[in-house]
């Protein structure tokens, strides 16, 4: 495999792994698709090549290292930001695994983690988003936006969700997004889209805006804020924002603009089970919802990428390798 298109993906046979010190072997049920992995895969983050892709998946512990504490063969463990996830063995380091509550079957524990996770660090920590305030939520029929909506209304905020059809706003509103904006109306979404949120805020902006969207929706983004409000840039899925000239957030009253990456927010253990704990308790109370937009043969990598890539989907998008209980 070399930097590229989803053309470049193989499906291949590699020696098993073997688990060492602290590590378990874990036999996949189902690999998260996400669009972290099509940066790696394109060369946009710098990764050695050849590769096995992936960073998120949940499966069955089958092999328990030297010096492992608290796991168990048969138990089942998911993770996020581990490589080589596109398998049907890997290797996980037990620091970076958490354990699956009996309640939440697979498919849901496959779609939850870093998705979840990240909806879970944008409206807790990086903006605490509180009652009473208002968030702008970029791609809210996405799988990280779908979350996200359903986490940032339980906190009591209202949410102002983008989509581009008629089917994904229908999702954004089961998700609890008090608006709805159709962003593909635009002719000018810089303009056009800060004036459309102004109107439903009674002239003011937003105190959030959550954009996983990137280069087509950051100056709209940045347009839409309330005086000293954030801008929250997590993901680039229409390409990576250029660069940017901070004397010009003088124009956008004195905006906040920060670029969180999910393996600052998880950087330590402690940090990772709360996180991955509050997620799964809220999937079980119902607060949030486990969405998997597609099923893939894990064969089929390179499909679950151009369909990603294209933005045609909506959810979680999960890859099955043979063997998974999952697969049919």
């Amino acid at each position: 495999m070399k930097p590229g298109g989803a053309d470049v993906l193989e499906y291949g046979e590699v020696p098993d792994p073997t688990p060492g010190p602290g590590e378990l072997l874990v036999s996949i049920i189902a690999s998260g698709v996400n669009f972290i992995d099509t940066y790696r895969r394109s060369g946009v983050y710098a990764s050695e090549f050849p590769h096995i892709p992936g960073a998120e998946a949940m499966g069955t512990v089958v092999g328990v290292g030297e010096g492992v504490e608290g796991f168990a063969l048969g138990q089942r463990v998911a993770w996020v930001d581990v490589l080589r996830s596109y398998a049907e063995l890997t290797v996980v380091p037990s620091a970076r695994a958490v354990p699956i509550p009996d309640g939440l079957d697979d498919a849901a524990a496959a779609a939850l983690p870093l998705q979840g996770i990240t909806a879970h660090y944008l409206a807790v920590s990086t903006y605490p988003i509180r009652s009473g305030e208002t968030a702008l939520v970029h791609a809210a029929a996405g799988g990280v936006g779908l979350l996200l909506t359903e986490l940032a209304v339980s906190r009591g905020a209202r949410v102002i969700g983008t989509v581009s059809t008629e089917e994904k706003e229908r999702l954004a509103r089961e998700a609890g997004a008090h608006d709805v904006i159709r962003y593909d109306a635009f002719a000018d979404l810089t303009t056009e889209l800060p004036d459309a949120v102004r109107d439903l805020m009674g002239g003011r902006g937003v105190d959030v805006v959550y954009d996983g969207v990137g280069k087509a929706t950051f100056e709209a983004s940045l347009g839409s804020l309330r005086p000293r409000g954030m801008v929250a840039l997590f993901g680039a899925a229409s390409g990576q924002v250029p660069p940017f000239d901070l004397q010009r957030l003088i124009g956008f009253h004195s905006a906040y603009v920060t670029r969180p990456t999910i393996g600052d927010y998880i950087a330590d253990r402690e940090e990772l089970t709360w996180r991955a704990r509050e997620v799964f308790e809220a999937a079980a109370a119902g607060v949030l919802t486990a969405r998997v937009g597609g099923l893939y043969p894990l064969e089929e990598a390179a499909t679950a990428h151009r369909d990603l890539e294209s933005r045609r989907t909506t959810a979680k998008l999960l890859l099955v390798p043979p063997g998974s209980p999952l697969r049919s």
